[in-house]
């Protein structure tokens, strides 16, 4: 019998290794509980409402198949030996998975039993990411062959089995806190398909314009993003259609087809950077919980004002754009990357926190959590990557930017709904006190100033600058080289380069 062991694959379309263990004769398909992966900081009650529709959903599909998912709560290795004893396990099927570092301590033990046992774990890739790979110089070729690789079909019929099956654990059993939130993304296949299809049809049309400020990115961005993380669609599902769809533009759309297809080709180099953050972490799991440059460890270690940190984390900072966009995720579950990065800048300059503590109470937050998206951008938004721009975004500027007539700053700071407009991004000088908001937690601009001489006094050094290009070499982007040097040069497109060099694929 063969084991198809579901993990960030929640679908039976494009997933190889359904398909192929299909070929082998009867399968065992399988998704397990692990209550102590469930424990970890970085999971909460969002993950587990969206991955909890998903599997619903990904059961009726396999039962109209002949064949129900089997659920089981424990430890994956108990389980696995359980069914070896009653079934013989020839092969055991699963998509590689490059996830947290409690998930990869997992595999290598999982990878130990079943060469103890002599089962051969087969574990194709679903996503472009290269395991074992040497350097960056041939990745993105490799990720564009993958994205045009044939569409894997469900299989036509499966095998009935029987096994015993728990049933899908409530989020008590698991000793996950109970927060329900309507506003969060839903999960399933079905509802990857219809976002999808809404965002090609006419939400994705001024994608590239309205992708920064939070009052249009809700609508405009494609809402992709923690289906991709939990996989009820394949990233190269997506590549695909959205390829297929730029082709198509011209005879539809008519003189609209090139904001269309501009639109489209951003989209589609996100998905690509999707996959390039993730092979960072794929290639250095130490970058969850370390500086992926070590100069950086002489600075801000250990180091976490516990007032500025509660205060960020509630969104009572006193700097509207900040606590908006805090407030906004914590009800959603999700923001656009620019908010984000803002975020995490202000955390780790003005606030000169440790980037740790802030990434794990994000990632409880963000319903798309992915570690290797996740932690590569913490540390590239915090300036400890050593081979990225130091970019401190000024919260003040981004909403006068972004929200200039303060909408979004009033839908979530209901606290300001009687401020004059023109005091909405700098509150503490409307000469009419505002009892219920907080003043500014920091000086912004002599925050901003002293986060600048710290980390640049570093970057100037010579041990900075040697460590930094062996960064490079192994997690640098290759990516239209020439191209790329050109567009550096060019003084009018240098800060679009600079931008796309920092953006994740949301």
């Amino acid at each position: 019998m063969q084991v198809v062991w579901f993990k960030r694959d929640i679908r039976t379309h494009d997933n190889e290794a359904l398909c192929e263990a299909s070929k082998l004769g009867p399968i065992l398909p399988i998704y397990i509980f692990e209550p102590e992966l469930w424990n970890q900081a970085d999971l909460s009650h969002r993950h587990y409402m969206f991955l909890r529709e998903s599997l619903v959903e990904l059961d009726v599909e396999l039962q109209r198949l002949g064949q129900k998912l089997i659920f089981r709560t424990g430890d994956a290795i108990k389980i696995f030996n359980g069914i070896h004893e009653n079934h013989q396990i020839k092969g055991l099927w699963s998509h590689q998975e490059t996830w947290n570092n409690w998930t990869y301590k997992r595999d290598q033990k999982i990878k130990k039993w079943t060469f103890d046992n002599s089962i051969k774990w087969f574990q194709p890739t679903q996503n472009g990411v290269v395991r074992g790979q040497k350097n960056r110089n041939s990745w993105s070729k490799s990720w564009y062959s993958k994205m045009k690789e044939p569409i894997y079909d469900a299989p036509v019929k499966l095998q009935k089995l029987s096994h015993n099956c728990d049933g899908i654990p409530s989020a008590k059993d698991l000793g996950i806190e109970d927060k329900k939130n309507s506003a969060i993304q839903k999960g399933g296949r079905s509802e990857a398909l219809k976002i999808l299809s809404s965002f090609l049809s006419h939400r994705g049309h001024h994608y590239t314009k309205k992708m920064s400020s939070p009052v249009t990115a809700f609508d405009s961005c494609s809402r992709l993003s923690p289906h991709l993380a939990f996989g009820t669609i394949s990233i190269r599902e997506v590549f695909q259609v959205a390829e297929k769809e730029k082709g198509s533009r011209a005879a539809s759309f008519g003189s609209s087809s090139k904001l269309w297809n501009r639109s489209l080709r951003s989209f589609s180099s996100r998905l690509r950077w999707h996959c390039h953050f993730i092979q960072k972490l794929e290639d250095e799991p130490r970058i969850e919980y370390e500086n992926m440059h070590s100069v950086y460890d002489t600075i801000r270690q250990d180091r976490i004002n516990q007032r500025h940190f509660e205060a960020w984390k509630k969104g009572q900072t006193g700097f509207p754009m900040i606590d908006a966009c805090m407030r906004a995720l914590i009800a959603t579950g999700w923001l656009n990357f620019r908010m984000r990065a803002m975020l995490v800048s202000f955390a780790s300059y003005h606030l000169w926190l440790n980037w740790q503590k802030p990434a794990i109470y994000l990632a409880s937050l963000f319903t798309d959590y992915e570690p290797g998206i996740h932690y590569s951008q913490i540390q590239m938004q915090s300036g400890t990557t050593g081979i990225n721009s130091v970019r401190i975004y000024n919260p003040i500027k981004q909403g006068i930017d972004h929200d200039p007539e303060g909408a979004f700053i009033l839908k979530w700071i209901p606290e300001l709904s009687g401020i004059n407009i023109k005091y909405i991004h700098k509150p503490w000088e409307c000469p009419e006190p505002i009892d219920e908001y907080p003043l500014p937690i920091v000086d912004e601009k002599s925050a901003r100033q002293a986060a600048t001489k710290n980390l640049y006094t570093l970057r100037h050094s010579s041990i900075h600058k040697e460590i930094s290009k062996e960064i490079y070499i192994k997690h640098g982007s290759r990516k239209n080289k020439v191209r790329s040097t050109k567009l550096k040069k060019n003084k009018r497109v240098a800060p679009i380069y600079e931008k796309l060099q920092q953006e994740m694929p949301f």
